[in-house]
């Protein structure tokens, strides 16, 4: 899940980022209107989080925008005001959910999780493909059967290689939903994150790499596409796919 954090408290801002990340959970932070009406059109993302007090285009015109664009984004807005009228107008303007501050970081989580579970209540809630079962909301992965610990970088990357359903999924599609703006476009974290799930995952191999274009997940019970390429048996340690 990739969120955009509209707040312009910069301690703030920057807590809830961080505080995300560690729930796999990806954040860009606009510390005003303007930035974030920027950063919304050049980039996609699943929820936002808006104070309704910022400069320049307020929160309210922020959310206002959104619902005009017709993405269908979920908004939580945050803010200290705590009056049911305060609420009500901010419900008025769009906002899908609210917080007042000051808040607890595990109650934003829940509620950016029931968000996204409601963005997206036409997909399974679980995702099986050949034999992996994916429960976003437990945070659990099984494969036949057998339960598999994963970090939480490694949770966020599976959760958007098994929701392309098969699909392939670009290395940059990785680095912009599982990581944040902030990740550097050139590094090797992705295939180093992919090269370590797969041997979380076990043999036989689940995720395999299209050459030249990005990783899909592949039952191995099925023939391999001829653009396809496994990994070795056991790749060497410091040279992950």
């Amino acid at each position: 899940m990739r969120v955009l954090i509209v707040e312009d408290e910069p301690y703030l801002a920057e807590a809830i980022r961080d505080g995300l990340r560690l729930e796999a959970i990806a954040g860009d932070i606009a510390g005003d209107g303007d930035a974030a009406l920027e950063l919304l059109s050049i980039n996609s993302y699943d929820i936002a989080v808006l104070d309704r007090d910022i400069p320049g285009p307020s929160g309210d015109e922020v959310a206002e925008s959104i619902v005009a664009s017709g993405s269908g984004m979920p908004i939580l807005m945050l803010t200290a005001a705590h009056l049911l009228d305060d609420k009500a107008s901010g419900f008025e303007v769009g906002a899908d959910d609210y917080l007042t501050k000051p808040f607890d970081l595990r109650e934003l989580v829940l509620r950016l999780r029931a968000l996204d579970r409601r963005r997206g209540r036409n997909r399974p809630p679980v995702r099986e493909i050949a034999n992996l079962r994916l429960d976003p909301f437990r945070r659990e992965v099984y494969r036949d059967g057998r339960y598999v610990a994963l970090t939480r970088k490694q949770f966020a990357v599976l959760e958007v290689i098994m929701s392309a359903d098969g699909g392939v999924v670009s290395a940059e599609e990785l680095l912009e939903r599982a990581w944040d703006e902030n990740a550097d476009p050139f590094t090797n974290a992705v295939r180093i994150t992919v090269s370590t799930l797969r041997k979380r995952l076990g043999e036989p191999w689940l995720i395999v790499t299209v050459a030249g274009v990005g990783y899909r997940i592949e039952d191995p019970s099925s023939p391999a596409g001829t653009t396809v390429i496994a990994p070795p048996a056991r790749p060497e340690e410091g040279h992950p796919d």
